[in-house]
């Protein structure tokens, strides 16, 4: 596996309801409970994405931070009890058990649920194809990957937020509201993320990256297509130059 590290993500504040948001209080490494509105800095991070500045149009940090930052790690409380996202070393042994070649610019989806990159993609395709498999296989929870960057269970903007952050494309953990105004408009040739309050969805290289497929394949990615009956209410965005 290789060393892991990661420069220091700053959370935004939940804004209204939808996927990310968390209403309850979470437990804070020295045993007190952190407030749930997040306008806080996360300065103890250790998973491997090296997160940036976000690209243009990314969403804009909060002008009004809460009061009190709590510094949040994602190390393990619980020696490695719970499932963590899968490491690269594994991911690969995976992929090549599956005995899936690459496509030259369409993403194949295994058997196992994992996706294989296209040989042509951009690397920030592949990266983000990359981190989608770590965690592909983690379960849902409201609010999971939001307090914690490295968790045990994503909601659907953790884990988009994750995956990005991994390709250097967000710097920040964001809720699908959010990603409604993020990037630029429109599909996008590798990456087109659908968003609105309440869910966030994307396409990578032509397969759904998803939590709602989780209920179906046990796994997040999938080659559903995008025609839910309320796919109107969904901004359509995708990354600078992808």
């Amino acid at each position: 596996m290789r060393t892991r590290g990661i420069a220091a993500l700053a959370l935004l504040p939940f804004l209204g309801a939808g996927c990310g948001q968390l209403q309850a209080t979470a437990t804070s490494p020295s045993g007190h409970d952190a407030p749930s509105s997040l306008g806080q800095t996360v300065t103890s991070l250790h998973s491997h994405p090296q997160a940036i500045e976000p690209v243009a149009g990314a969403a804009a940090p909060s002008a009004a931070p809460s009061p009190g930052p709590t510094e949040v790690s994602v190390g393990s409380s619980t020696g490695g009890a719970l499932p963590q996202p899968t490491s690269i070393a594994q991911i690969r042994e995976q992929l090549a058990e599956s005995g899936m070649t690459a496509s030259p610019n369409q993403a194949t989806l295994t058997p196992d649920g994992l996706a294989v990159a296209p040989i042509d993609a951009p690397p920030a395709v592949q990266a983000v194809i990359t981190a989608g498999n770590e965690i592909a296989r983690l379960p849902y929870r409201y609010g999971g990957g939001h307090l914690t960057y490295e968790d045990t269970a994503y909601d659907c903007s953790g884990s988009i937020s994750y995956v990005f952050a991994a390709a250097h494309l967000l710097n920040r953990i964001v809720v699908s509201g959010q990603l409604e105004n993020w990037g630029e408009p429109g599909p996008g040739k590798w990456i087109t993320v659908f968003a609105n309050a309440g869910h966030t969805f994307m396409y990578v290289a032509g397969l759904r990256f998803d939590t709602v497929a989780l209920a179906e394949t046990g796994s997040r990615w999938s080659d559903t297509p995008a025609d839910e009956p309320d796919l109107s209410t969904f901004a359509v965005r995708h990354p600078v130059g992808l």
